[in-house]
């Protein structure tokens, strides 16, 4: 992997070439309406979490230590754009309902880069049209790298090609030369390799931090090199890089990459972990059509790809049985298809703690099984295939296939569906005056200034101390 070396340029060189090299007329018509569709997704999942206790303890560590306020919050304040980062991106993921992207080897959130690059493009009094580059130039970065270099299958969390993302995005747009932007990227590259044990075993609060924390440190490492502070030029190629210690040899022709990476990504339809969406969506189309009550339920199969199985089957990752918090709870299949089966529907209300620990779901999800299936597993990453097999107590066997959602890449969320899930869930806490005004800043992203948008969601009367 020594040719772009040879050459006069390292990889992370390359890199900060394509990142500085984009140009706002490369966002063409799809794109725009892709990102537009991403972004109101995510400020609905953020908007939705704030008054939960993980975003409220972030923000309260955010108010101790203060900073310069040049960046907004979502929910109310303004303060240093790392900060900023911190806790927007924190209530972005916190609910396990932003977008998913898909490569063979990895899956990652792209959204996860809204709040830092939302806070660098604020700083700097860029306009949406900037924000709507910057975004896509991070989703890009990201994708790609899961796509090239996977790292789950070696130890490694999904937010380590994250890190790129955001310092990508953060770079462009705070505005930052090549160089610096090389810098940027190199830094937070080098010092944050994040591990899986973050989605393994019984899961924490981290599960719902580990991004945001990557945007925080992507912030704070591009301001670092926007004061001349240099970083390994030779981070993914050079002795002990990341292609050595982590990844493997892999190469991006970033100068011929676009911006089309977003187009490829995909809408959660539940609020529900992403390989769950198939499966969640056939149970209730199976409940509806048998006017089913869980009742009458004796034993659920639930036949899934390999990677499902993994990560909330009960595979490598772990027990799935044991389900004591949101977290784990988000990340078990048996319980979030006994939700369904129970509820009618898997949204923020099914992880209250009281619906985690009665004895309905807890006894539900015992009697619901999960497998791999080789034929299902071929089909993926091109498809997320399931088979539901729903046994009855008086033996009669209700059943469904299905190889994607409605949200899936080959199914795709459109603007109706994804404002339908923002009002859903912003207007019963930014009440619905303030939603339409949020929804209409994003359809005009290109006409207004990001601080204006920043301006409507810091005005959301929540996770306030003292007022604003």
């Amino acid at each position: 992997m020594g040719t772009a070396i040879e050459s006069g340029r390292t990889e992370v060189q390359r890199l900060a070439a394509f990142v500085t090299a984009t140009r706002h007329e490369q966002l063409g018509p799809a794109v725009r309406e892709a990102l537009k569709i991403r972004i109101l997704d995510a400020l609905g999942c953020a908007l939705a979490a704030l008054d939960h206790s993980v975003v409220r303890a972030v923000r309260a560590e955010v108010e101790e230590l203060g900073g310069r306020p040049t960046a907004s919050l979502f929910g109310g304040g303004r303060t240093s754009p790392d900060r900023a980062a911190l806790h927007n991106a924190a209530a972005v993921r916190y609910l396990d309902f932003n977008d998913s992207f898909m490569a063979e080897g990895e899956t990652c959130h792209p959204s996860d880069n809204l709040g830092p690059v939302l806070a660098a493009v604020e700083h700097a009094d860029g306009s949406g049209l900037d924000l709507l580059l910057a975004l896509a130039i991070a989703y890009q970065v990201q994708c790609r790298l899961s796509e090239v270099a996977p790292v789950r299958a070696r130890g490694f969390d999904h937010v380590t090609q994250g890190v790129y993302g955001s310092a990508a995005g953060v770079a462009r747009g705070l505005g930052l030369d090549a160089e610096a932007t090389a810098n940027a990227l190199a830094i937070a590259g080098t010092a944050f390799n994040a591990l899986r044990v973050t989605r393994t075993g019984a899961l924490s609060n981290w599960k719902g931090l580990a991004a945001p924390n990557a945007g925080f440190a992507a912030v704070h490492a591009a301001f670092l090199a926007r004061h001349g502070i240099t970083g390994p030029a030779e981070v993914f190629e050079g002795n002990k890089g990341f292609m050595d210690a982590i990844a493997g040899p892999f190469r991006v022709e970033w100068e011929k990459e676009g911006l089309d990476a977003v187009l490829r990504t995909s809408i959660k339809r539940f609020n529900a972990e992403f390989h769950s969406q198939a499966v969640l969506e056939a149970v209730q189309e199976l409940r509806a059509a048998h006017n089913l009550d869980a009742a009458r339920v004796e034993r659920v199969d639930l036949d899934v790809f390999q990677v499902a199985y993994d990560i909330i089957g009960g595979g490598e990752e772990g027990d799935k049985t044991v389900v004591r918090t949101k977290e784990e709870a988000d990340h078990s299949l048996p319980y979030m298809t006994a939700a369904m089966l129970l509820d009618g529907d898997v949204l923020p209300p099914q992880y209250a703690p009281e619906r985690i620990a009665a004895d309905d779901v807890q006894n539900l999800l015992r009697r619901i099984h999960v497998r791999p299936d080789p034929e299902l597993s071929a089909r993926f990453p091109a498809h997320h295939a399931c088979r539901v097999r729903i046994t009855l107590r008086d033996g009669q066997v209700l059943q469904a296939e299905k190889e994607d959602y409605r949200g899936f890449v080959t199914r795709p969320a459109s603007w109706a569906d994804v404002e339908e899930k923002f009002r859903h869930l912003a207007v019963p806490v930014a009440g619905a005056e303030l939603a339409d005004r949020i929804v209409e800043a994003v359809v005009r992203l290109e006409d207004i200034r990001a601080g204006q948008l920043c301006a409507l969601l810091a005005a959301v009367p929540v996770g306030l101390k003292g007022g604003r």
